[in-house]
């Protein structure tokens, strides 16, 4: 056997994702009246509560509440059967400002300071590094594992919402095992899904729903052989779910939210954050730089490390890890990026168009490999810049 690698997501009726959806739906709303609106916005959810908690400064007016009760309605808590319901659940929200410490170095950059003529505006919201990671096993650029447990979560959201299993709730979590030989996934060794549902169903029928009309639907044939595992709500029940269950928190689920644990984390959640905090910012452009770098031929499999100091505009180091994949020396790719991209906040937020309500949507399924929605961090809109600097390099040697 060859080597074995495990990555899970879940649903967006899962009580962390409730919250970090609910925290970017509120980002998004700031936006979209005022698109400099800085906002750090966490929510919790328990039985019957929510609490939503942060520092934001901005113009615009949000009726958070409101926010609240339609994200938790539209992701399907509308009715007591499912322990937890948009009408009628408790809303307490304590929000301040921004820090002015903070605000001192995020308004003007310490390179603005030290020289009025530099035209840098922002400086990062915090310190901290980020890492970006992309790999050509999937045509997303994602580790297999991680691609096809969001596959499977999103289609479990599907089944429930159109009908095709109606008897499920909104909680729900999919995790899948790859086997490797080297770096090349060649089967799927098990796949474990755990879905809520209505009481009264018998295990047998969720367990060959779930097999015909997700799993199979998702998981590509020619990786199933006679040794695959499906596991399908393995503790034999699972009735009580989502805030009822278990308290929801924003930022918890940092690795579904990007590679699986396949690539490392920086450790700064993403939700609830405007762009002007490189633990969101830095890590899209870093998500960006990887993939169109693999895209590009630079190699196959590649993770960017980008590092900020609080209040400073420029990166404080960036480096790079190839796996031996590279087609240059590492050295060269973080040369081809200093060249290529420009890692300042302010250059992050412009290029990637980071000010428009584009949150919402990413706070569940992940925020990198998505083909569902369109999120520019996701654009191969480098490659050719790439191939021609990597053509340089391979010349000149």
């Amino acid at each position: 056997m060859g080597k074995l690698f495990t990555s899970e997501s879940v649903t967006e009726g899962h009580p962390d994702k409730i919250c970090d959806q609910i925290s970017d739906a509120i980002l998004d709303a700031i936006l979209k009246q005022d698109e400099n609106g800085r906002v750090a916005c966490e929510t919790i959810v328990n039985t019957g509560l929510v609490l939503v908690v942060g520092e934001i400064s901005t113009k615009a007016y949000v009726d958070i509440p409101k926010i609240a009760r339609k994200t938790i309605e539209k992701i399907g808590y509308n009715h007591s059967r499912f322990g937890f319901d948009a009408s009628n659940c408790a809303i307490i929200t304590s929000i301040d400002e921004q820090s002015s410490d903070i605000a001192l170095g995020v308004n003007k950059s310490l390179e603005s300071k030290e020289n009025e003529k530099d035209s840098i505006e922002i400086g990062a919201g915090d310190q901290g590094m980020v890492f970006g990671f992309a790999s050509d096993e999937t045509p997303e650029y994602l580790p297999l594992p991680i691609d096809l447990a969001h596959k499977l979560a999103r289609r479990l959201a599907k089944v429930r919402k159109d009908s095709i299993i109606p008897y499920l709730g909104p909680d729900g979590k999919t995790q899948v095992t790859v086997e490797y030989e080297g770096d090349k996934p060649v089967r799927i060794d098990t796949v474990l899904i755990s879905s809520q549902h209505e009481d009264g169903i018998s295990h047998d029928e969720i367990e060959n729903d779930i097999i015909e009309n997700v799993i199979k639907e998702v998981v590509p044939e020619n990786l199933i052989d006679s040794n695959t595992k499906y596991l399908v709500n393995p503790t034999g029940r699972f009735v009580k779910g989502g805030p009822e269950a278990d308290s929801g928190l924003t930022g918890r689920k940092i690795i579904v939210d990007t590679y699986g644990g396949y690539g490392r984390h920086g450790g700064g959640a993403f939700s609830g954050k405007d762009p002007t905090k490189v633990d969101r910012s830095g890590a899209y452009a870093a998500r960006w730089i990887a993939k169109n770098l693999v895209a590009g031929g630079a190699a196959d499999k590649l993770e960017v490390q980008i590092a900020y100091a609080i209040g400073v505009a420029r990166p404080v180091s960036i480096s790079v890890e190839t796996f031996g994949t590279g087609k240059v020396n590492d050295d060269e790719i973080v040369e081809i990026i200093n060249k290529l991209f420009d890692l300042r906040p302010s250059a992050i937020i412009k290029e990637l168009d980071l000010k428009k309500p584009i949150y919402e949507k990413t706070a569940a399924y992940g925020h990198f490999g998505r083909t569902d929605i369109d999120l520019p961090w996701e654009k191969l809109n480098r490659v050719d810049e790439i191939k021609n600097e990597l053509s340089s390099i391979v010349i000149c040697s």
